[in-house]
């Protein structure tokens, strides 16, 4: 048994060696992609977002186990994150504070070698981007189970900004805080959205303990770090930051409970093997309106994957219409739409095309 874990842990060392000098050998190709991209001159772009996630989707159909597709893509973008840190180091703005979901979002896309910035507010992201402050931002703009984030569409109405990549997160909730005694549980921190996530499970296992609403569940965690008797609802990122440990994991009542964050910046990303266009329209106010925005995609057999109506703050009773479709704007059936639909909208603005998330 001994000779048999002696030669198996031999082979390990060998492969770990053989693997960290293939990873050197990426990282100097990566220096080498830097230098070439300087000596171009103008404003060289290092982050390729199409060609990140191009990479990621071989990844995952090549893998062949016993590693998890997710896992594996996992440890690859942080490979990549690291040698993209050697071309140029990254700034990402975000929804903080720190121990958000928003952070784990901007981790998940960009890998644990970029400079993560917590802001307070989501236009707060918008100009800290526009102004060139950080390379780029990440914002929540939809939950599977809560719906739109308006105040992310509506700032696209102002903004010049375009998205140029997406990320679906899967949110799990876990109970966080000091003490394995919940005998001695008096209050339950968390924002509201999240306690009511996690309702059925805290009615059967913490009845009768007082649940408080505050604006965060980084702000929910950093209470319970500071109270022994309370917990907090909320993610393992913020376990992380604020020294809990995970009492119970994974109590949300929908264990499908996804939110999807946009990356916002000021380059336009390539086409990739899969992406998503997002479009910003508004109608004429007129009978049959919306039925005439919509045909120009049904003439080109696209997609649309989803389409959110808002007040458009320019007139009373006027709306505009955010619509997701399926491919690039630089392919031909997507750009013969897009210009059909730019003669009969009254406003029309092309968000972004963007690879869509790769997990």
């Amino acid at each position: 048994m001994t000779n048999k874990l002696d030669d198996i842990r031999q082979q390990i060392d060998n492969l770990d060696e053989k693997l960290q000098g293939l990873i050197s050998q990426r990282a100097q190709l990566a220096q080498q992609v830097a230098q070439v991209k300087q000596g171009q001159g103008g404003d060289a772009v290092f982050y390729r977002p199409e060609r990140e996630a191009d990479v990621l989707r071989r990844v995952l159909a090549r893998n062949e186990g016993p590693l998890p597709g997710e896992e594996m893509a996992r440890l690859f973008r942080e490979i990549m994150s690291a040698c993209l840190a050697l071309e140029q180091p990254m700034s990402v703005a975000f929804l903080g504070p720190e121990g958000t979901y928003s952070q784990a979002a901007v981790l998940k896309h960009f890998g644990h070698s970029v400079h993560a910035i917590p802001l307070s507010a989501i236009d707060e992201v918008f100009r800290e981007v526009e102004s060139g402050a950080v390379n780029y931002g990440v914002v929540p703009v939809e939950n599977s189970t809560e719906g739109v984030v308006n105040y992310t569409l509506d700032m696209f109405m102002q903004s010049s900004l375009t998205i140029c990549g997406e990320v679906d997160l899967r949110v799990h909730h876990h109970l966080l805080g000091k003490t394995q005694d919940r005998n001695d549980l008096k209050c339950i921190y968390s924002h509201q959205q999240s306690l009511a996530q996690c309702r059925e499970w805290l009615d059967a296992h913490l009845f009768g303990v007082e649940r408080m609403s505050v604006s965060s569940n980084a702000e929910a965690a950093r209470r319970a770090a500071d109270e022994p008797q309370a917990v907090a609802i909320a993610s393992d990122i913020a376990a992380d930051v604020y020294g809990l440990d995970i009492l119970e994991a994974n109590i949300e009542d929908n264990p499908n409970n996804i939110t999807r964050f946009l990356i916002i910046g000021r380059q336009i990303a390539s086409p990739s093997s899969h992406d998503k266009t997002s479009l910003l329209v508004t109608a004429p106010n007129k009978p049959g309106a919306l039925h005439q925005l919509l045909q120009p995609f049904a003439d080109n057999n696209i997609s649309m994957s989803r389409i959110e109506s808002r007040p458009s703050r320019l007139a009373n009773w006027e709306y505009v219409f955010f619509i997701d479709i399926n491919g690039h704007r630089q392919e031909p059936a997507v750009a013969a739409c897009l210009s059909t639909l730019e003669a009969e909208a009254i406003l029309f603005k092309v968000l972004g095309s963007y690879p869509k998330a790769v997990l």
